[in-house]
């Protein structure tokens, strides 16, 4: 059954207005405790009081992605790239033991097509895939998949996600 994107992205618009002002609250970096009492803060869609819809949204846009076409995953890209406090705030559970979830997170992160800053998406991949491995988990074949459906636009002149994901992936598979 197909994801009905348009009702889901409405959700999703809902949320990132609730978490707008979470994501953009300033942060005093001059206070030596920045750090710490970031930390100690409830995550924001906690402060939102959002968890449990942002969860649901969260899996109806992974759940098409991975399912439907080309149209509906760059429409799924599109919407993360709106909604940017929702794509900051909004994560599946930190902690994962199985393969299924490593290529639920590799999903995310194509999704996602690189966020605000490729750099964090390169890092993200490298402790995923530290973590799979000390899981006895094998990176190759999730991100041989997810490179496939991820879009091969270089959107900051550091390649794209599918380029990131798996820089073998023939282009256009």
């Amino acid at each position: 059954m197909a994801v009905d994107l348009t009702s889901v992205e409405r959700e999703v618009a809902e949320i990132d207005r609730l978490l707008i002002p979470i994501a953009t609250a300033p942060v005093d970096v001059n206070d030596p405790d920045w750090m710490e009492k970031l930390r100690r803060q409830p995550p924001a869609v906690d402060q939102a009081g959002v968890a449990d819809r942002a969860a649901v949204a969260l899996d109806a846009l992974l759940d098409a992605y991975a399912t439907e076409d080309e149209p509906t995953r760059a429409r799924v890209r599109t919407i993360f790239d709106v909604y940017g406090s929702f794509r900051w705030a909004v994560h599946l559970p930190r902690e994962w033991t199985t393969e299924a979830e490593f290529r639920r997170r590799l999903l995310h992160l194509s999704a996602c097509d690189q966020g605000s800053d490729p750099r964090d998406e390169m890092l993200h991949l490298q402790e995923l895939c530290a973590r799979a491995e000390q899981l006895g988990i094998a990176t190759e074949p999730a991100r041989r998949e997810a490179a496939a459906i991820s879009s091969d636009v270089d959107r900051y002149g550091m390649g794209s996600t599918r380029h990131l994901l798996w820089p073998t992936v023939e282009q256009g598979t």
